[in-house]
């Protein structure tokens, strides 16, 4: 699976924020506006708060992958 990658640090900034454990289904809006990765298969996308996830572009699954759920990985003030 894919991970977010970045440069400079000093862009960055920890956070221990309830928003990074929070699953989003599909067809629910995107609670916060950031970069989101799929729990089954590692894709990522970019979404507005919101707006509703997943895009129409995104991978079907596999059986093993189970159900499309988003998590938030990167947000921002």
């Amino acid at each position: 699976m894919a991970n977010a990658i970045y440069k400079h640090t000093t862009h960055l900034e920890q956070s221990n924020s309830d928003a990074f454990d929070t699953i989003t289904p599909v067809g629910h809006s995107a609670p916060y506006s950031g970069i989101y990765r799929c729990k089954g298969c590692g894709h990522m996308i970019s979404s507005t708060k919101g707006h509703t996830l997943p895009p129409q572009n995104h991978p079907q699954h596999s059986t093993a992958q189970g159900q499309i759920r988003w998590q938030l990985i990167v947000g921002h003030d």
